[in-house]
């Protein structure tokens, strides 16, 4: 009839050990299954009352029990139990982290100092103390060897060190998190995958207006060098997304279209570039030159490979 815990430790400990499985085997995605499946709940209160009937028939049982033992044995057990009460156990591991003497065994530790009637004791050091020293001395052992003897490396390396992993962790971040983009980070894509992706955007939505070449209909060509609101994957990204000219230009596609999707059929669009369509519309708008491209890589102005797009 022996309990190593009381009932209130029990039942807690027991309780959140079956809320953290079922957290654990039911797939609720980034929620807590408790919160997205309601049903979870009423399972949860159901293992609460299954806990406290349990020790309530246990409470029964030992009072059963003890009526069964004599008068000498049932006081034994009482005084026991009473004492697991005043958490007897704590106080056993307590002695053990500290070591010191209770206050009916200090004559056996004190010492002849006497200063005003006040006695010194001669306590042991608390066993977890010694150990946190000694472990403060091997750190500094090994802290004297790595960094001023062996010289692995100093506070400016681990600094330049850490931030190439964080900028790394970043731009692999950036690759996996494409709807992060906009129209200031916004690059070409030129990967096939990503052009494919934009073609079919452009079929879909674009080719009513563009033409399924890109010669343009409704909407200007988008074949020939000229831009109406400026050339480039930052200013076709804007274009597409924040819509045309006011009134007569076409709708913002930021409400239809992912990031992602709006950089892919950007990217896609300025692929066109070089293309002869069958019925090519009349220029519209300025030849634009990439102001940031190398002097070098510069194309004559009417070699420009970007297209018009409102």
């Amino acid at each position: 009839m022996k309990n190593m815990s009381p009932w209130w430790i029990r039942i807690p400990i027991v309780f959140f050990l079956v809320f953290g499985l079922m957290e654990y085997f039911v797939d609720s995605g980034d929620q807590l299954a408790v919160i997205k499946y309601p049903i979870t709940q009423f399972f949860l209160l159901l293992v609460l009352l299954i806990l406290i009937a349990i020790e309530i028939i246990l409470v029964a049982i030992e009072n059963v029990m003890l009526q069964t033992l004599s008068e000498e044995a049932k006081a034994r057990y009482l005084a026991k139990k009473t004492e697991e009460g005043n958490f007897g156990w704590a106080k056993g591991i307590i002695e053990k982290l500290t070591r010191s003497k209770a206050i009916e065994e200090e004559g056996e530790i004190i010492l002849d100092h006497n200063y005003d009637g006040i006695r010194e004791l001669d306590n042991r050091l608390p066993p977890w103390w010694v150990y946190l020293f000694y472990a403060t001395i091997v750190f500094a052992v090994v802290y004297l060897v790595r960094f001023h003897i062996a010289g692995d490396y100093d506070q400016k390396t681990e600094y330049e060190t850490e931030v190439a992993e964080a900028r790394a962790a970043i731009e692999a971040y950036k690759k996996t998190a494409k709807d992060l983009v906009d129209a200031n980070t916004v690059e070409l894509l030129t990967d096939a995958s990503d052009l494919s992706a934009g073609k079919t955007i452009y079929e879909t939505n674009c080719i009513a207006c563009h033409m399924a070449d890109g010669g343009g209909g409704i909407g200007p060509n988008l074949t020939d060098p000229n831009w109406i609101l400026g050339g480039g994957i930052k200013n076709v990204f804007n274009t597409i997304s924040e819509g045309g000219r006011d009134g007569k230009g076409m709708v913002a596609w930021k409400q239809s279209l992912k990031p992602a999707e709006i950089a892919q059929v950007a990217s896609y669009v300025l692929s066109m570039q070089g293309t002869t369509p069958a019925n090519p519309k009349a220029a519209e708008g300025d030849v634009w030159v990439d102001e940031n491209a190398p002097a070098a890589e510069e194309a004559p102005a009417t070699e420009a490979p970007e297209a018009s797009v409102e």
